[in-house]
């Protein structure tokens, strides 16, 4: 799978990004164009959900280097999905986003959800076709929020479905960077995060044990999708972004599924998926 090449300026708006974003983008497109071929003979209908679709384009910060997004990569997939859907909370970003998949993928069945994906639950679930015995569909959604502000009864939401999960857990650049406002008895912002209003107790215990804040963060976080139903994701299969400039730790990139067949599609992308410019599998 070669990389995407550099789109070019096209006037509209076009927000700043790290330039760590490119690798967040190359592990979400890789995974994304295995799962589309790998159940595309499995389900009856497949389905690519983005909580925080953006623009379609970004500029990475300090460069005029422009980037492809993750939307518009996913449209590009070799067994495209049968339905997009892209909720973006900012109009104008979603307005861009708009012209540049019709440039794009003109054919292409998208459906777009404005608002704040944590308001606009139930709408993007309706978007999913229900499915049925004879005609089965599988979903793949990737949240991708700039801090920790993904509420949990959005997962539980679109989980009522067959729904497999990419999420980027932000419990670096956000959690750690905010923790004594975050771990204050009045702030909800975890809680809502985790699912959970009992996570102080065990962050005790775990702070006793030498366990780092971010990571204590991201192994609740699994634990509340395994009460989902989904299968175990250890941290240690969570794809670590790092910054460009220091190297530190920014977000985790963790993928949740039922199936077993996802998961073995995921470890073969945090196989592939590094730094490199090109993939070796296709």
């Amino acid at each position: 799978m070669a990389e995407v090449a550099q789109p070019p300026d096209d006037g509209l708006t076009c927000p700043e990004v790290g330039g760590w974003t490119e690798n967040k983008h190359r592990i979400v497109s890789l995974y994304a164009t295995m799962f589309s071929t790998a159940m595309k003979d499995r389900w009856g209908k497949r389905i690519y959900v983005e909580l925080h679709a953006g623009a379609g384009h970004s500029r990475v910060r300090g460069t005029q280097k422009i980037i492809l997004g993750s939307p518009l990569r996913a449209l590009a997939v070799e067994h495209p999905f049968d339905k997009y859907i892209f909720c973006e909370a900012v109009s104008e970003n979603l307005e861009a986003l708009r012209t540049r998949v019709q440039r794009q993928a003109p054919a292409a069945n998208v459906a777009y959800v404005e608002g704040d994906c944590d308001l606009r639950a139930a709408d993007i679930l309706a978007e999913i076709p229900s499915g049925s015995k004879n005609d089965t569909v599988l979903t793949l959604c990737f949240a991708d929020p700039y801090d920790i502000g993904l509420k949990f009864g959005t997962i539980k939401t679109l989980s009522s479905r067959f729904v497999d999960f990419l999420a980027l857990l932000a419990v670096y650049s956000d959690a750690n960077r905010a923790y004594k406002r975050y771990v204050m008895e009045d702030a909800v912002k975890v809680d809502e995060f985790l699912g959970s209003e009992t996570w102080r107790e065990q962050w005790k215990i775990a702070q006793s044990e030498g366990v780092p804040f971010p990571k204590f963060l991201a192994e609740e976080f699994a634990a509340s999708m395994e009460t989902l139903g989904y299968l175990r994701t250890p941290v240690h299969r969570m794809k670590l972004v790092r910054s460009d400039d220091k190297n530190l730790p920014l977000y985790y990139v963790a993928m949740f599924s039922r199936h077993q067949l996802a998961h073995d599609l995921w470890d073969d992308t945090l196989k592939y998926g590094t730094d490199q410019t090109e993939f070796s599998w296709g």
